[in-house]
This record gives structure tokens, sequence and C-alpha cells, in this order.
């Protein structure tokens, strides 16, 4: 079996930070492994021997991998991390957790983006069902109560397709 993708997130210097914050907010977060740079390279990487290089992690099942790689880089809203959520509750844990201290002027439609700079969407999977389903009307007065929302209301949605 071929090997899993496993997303490599780049940060200046808040890898073990961001993977500490991040398996905290997910209730089976786990932190795998941490690495460091060594002497060797150093003037390629210019980190101190000894400082965390990688910090491999997870988050419901998916390995990730944070890299201490410099300012080079930050993080766009081209890329974000997707987190359906079966109930309200759930959404408002990660919605609340992952946007503490996040970019407030970046949230819509269950987008929000995380202190690191990291976008995240927050969204009922229900959603999913609504949007694609064989109902026209239900689904464009879904998606038009969607996008009139910062952080997803289940209730409001299901209200909006069943058009009360």
């Amino acid at each position: 079996m071929p090997p899993p993708i496993v997303p490599c997130l780049w940060f200046d210097h808040e890898a073990e930070e961001a993977a500490r914050f991040y398996t905290s907010v997910f209730p089976d977060g786990k932190m795998r492994a941490i690495s460091r740079y060594p002497d060797a390279g150093q003037e390629n990487h210019g980190r101190k021997a000894g400082s965390v290089m990688t910090v491999e992690f997870e988050l419901n099942g998916q390995t990730f991998t944070a890299l201490n790689g410099g300012p080079q880089f930050r993080f766009t809203e081209a890329v974000s991390l997707q987190v359906p959520c079966a109930t309200q509750e759930e959404i408002d844990h990660y919605w609340e957790k992952l946007g503490a201290g996040g970019d407030p002027d970046a949230q819509q439609c269950g987008w929000l983006k995380d202190r690191f700079g990291l976008s995240w969407q927050i969204f009922p999977a229900r959603i999913m069902e609504m949007l694609n389903g064989p109902d026209g009307a239900g689904r464009t007065r879904a998606f038009q109560a969607m996008c009139e929302m910062k952080k997803m209301d289940l209730a409001a949605l299901e209200r909006a397709f069943r058009g009360e």
C-alpha cells in the first residue's frame, strides 16, 4: 500500500507551538515526533543546532508535519483545512478554539483564519447534502443562507433549506 499523503505546514519558528495548539483543539489529537536541526547545513537552513525543525502530529487520524522553515513563505486562503461537523456543538467548539487570536476579517461562510495564519473551513457535514441534493430551491436557499453567515448555524441552514 502506498504511503498516505502528509500535508507539510510551513511556519517561521512556531511549528511546535502550532502542533501543540492543534492537538489540544481536536479530541484525538496526538503529538508524534519532534526532529531538531543538526550542526550540519547551517549555511543552508540558518537555524541554531538543536532547535525544532519538524513536528509530526495527528488530527482526526490525519498525519501532518509542521516545519520551522523560516519567514520566506506564509499561509494563504488558497489552501484550507476542512472540518466537517455533525452537530452545532462541534461547529461552536472548533470555531471558537481555532478562531481565537486569528483574523476576524477573514471569517465568512465557515472559513476562519487561526492565529498562525492557517485557514480552516468549519462546517456542518449536512451542508454537502443540502448543496448537492435534488431539491434545487432548497439548494439555492441553503447556499444563500450560508453566504450570509460567518460561523455556520446548522439549524438556520436546515430552516432555509426547508423554506421556513
